[in-house]
């Protein structure tokens, strides 16, 4: 039986799958990897949370890579493996997409936002660090380029990309509704991600301890690969096109 094969089956036979990506995924669209040789820690340093809050020299430096699309996390296509995930969302079949990429390309591919659960939050906006009103960029860059501080219209607090920065608090909300797919899913699909970060890389332990089969396809081996029922190191897209042609001529 082929390894499309397989997966479709595993597929079908569930009733409710979670789909939990990483980088891999979306490298496949061009956006660049964030720690692995040559990935975007490699060529610029991180801004930890508490030097953008503190330091206005920090907060501009972020704001210019926001800006000149330094680090390259938005703007890119989705590709073939976030199509097939849409589809499937759009089939009932998956539940939610637990996602640590910041790049919004679920919700390009068709995913609706309230399927998206944003670990890490999302690069493609910006959102009061007070409030938490969202601002999208383009009404921020008027005061960006006039080198004032870029604060909320709504409380006048400080406006950061919504993406979780190093020192910063992961989103209790968006963890504990990954904790509840994790916990009522019967099937967790791993696409791209080398498992390696916590406490995100949890969801899919969760998952399994709750006895969901576990379906592992990425580039690298990683250390969840013992618990899982299928581990397939592979390209995700061509995989996912040869799966859903396999679940269509079922």
């Amino acid at each position: 039986m082929s390894n499309a094969k397989s997966l479709a089956e595993m597929i079908r036979a569930a009733d409710r799958v979670l789909v939990f990506t990483g980088a891999g995924i979306s490298t496949e669209s061009g956006i660049p990897d964030f720690r692995s040789p040559g990935g975007v820690w490699s060529k610029m340093k991180p801004i930890y949370f508490q030097d953008f809050v503190s330091d206005r020299d920090a907060r501009r430096e972020a704001w210019k890579r926001v800006f000149n699309r330094t680090a390259g996390w938005v703007g890119a296509t989705p590709n073939t493996g976030h199509l097939a995930i849409a589809e499937l969302v759009k089939q009932g079949k998956v539940s939610a997409v637990v996602t640590q990429n910041v790049d919004n390309l679920h919700q390009d591919a068709g995913v609706p936002d309230d399927k998206v659960i944003e670990i890490h939050g999302n690069a493609s906006y910006a959102k009061c660090l007070e409030c938490g009103m969202r601002h999208e960029f383009e009404e921020l860059r008027a005061p960006w380029e006039n080198d004032e501080e870029i604060i909320c219209a709504a409380c006048a607090g400080l406006l950061k990309t919504a993406t979780i920065s190093f020192g910063q608090a992961m989103p209790e909300d968006k963890m504990a509704l990954a904790t509840a797919e994790a916990e009522s899913c019967d099937l967790c699909i791993v696409l791209g991600s080398s498992l390696a970060v916590y406490p995100a890389a949890g969801i899919p332990v969760l998952a399994a301890r709750a006895g969901a089969r576990l379906v592992i396809i990425n580039r690298e081996p990683t250390d969840l690969d013992p618990y899982a029922s299928l581990v397939l190191n592979t390209e995700i897209g061509a995989l996912m096109d040869e799966v859903m042609l396999e679940l269509e001529t079922a």
